[in-house]
């Protein structure tokens, strides 16, 4: 497989798991300084590792709440509980991992992690129907 094979998988995967929109915004927030950083992340994370058959995109996604969470990178966390329940996660089980995580990282990290989990799980929430006239 070439690099731009490697490239255009990760793209469409990434693409998947988060939504076109929200890739097309985050590819370009940094412009062209940011393109070589953009290919690293859709040819090697998501085009090679991501894209390994050994491990579900669930489990891959709930793996990187808890990395995301760990390293207290609220914005990466908020894009990864995202794809987590766009993979089939639920909120109980974000919930778990923040739990792990606050235990092994400690509790001002989990309390920051789940506070924008919650942020991300709420957003996703219908809105309450308007009341009958």
């Amino acid at each position: 497989m070439t690099l731009d094979d490697l490239y255009q998988r990760g793209l469409a995967l990434r693409q998947k798991l988060f939504g076109a929109e929200t890739v097309a915004r985050r590819m370009g927030e940094l412009g062209e300084f940011g393109e070589p950083l953009q290919h690293i992340i859709n040819a090697y994370s998501y085009g090679d590792i991501w894209s390994r058959p050994q491990l579900d995109m669930k489990a891959r996604s709930l793996a990187m709440v808890g990395i995301t969470a760990t390293l207290n990178k609220p914005n990466e966390l908020k894009v990864h509980v995202n794809g987590a329940l766009n993979n089939g996660a639920t909120a109980e089980e974000v919930r778990e991992v923040l739990l792990m995580v606050t235990l092994y990282a400690g509790l001002p990290t989990g309390i920051d992690a789940h506070k924008a989990a919650l942020e991300v799980i709420n957003a996703r929430r219908p809105a309450p129907a308007a009341p009958a006239a």
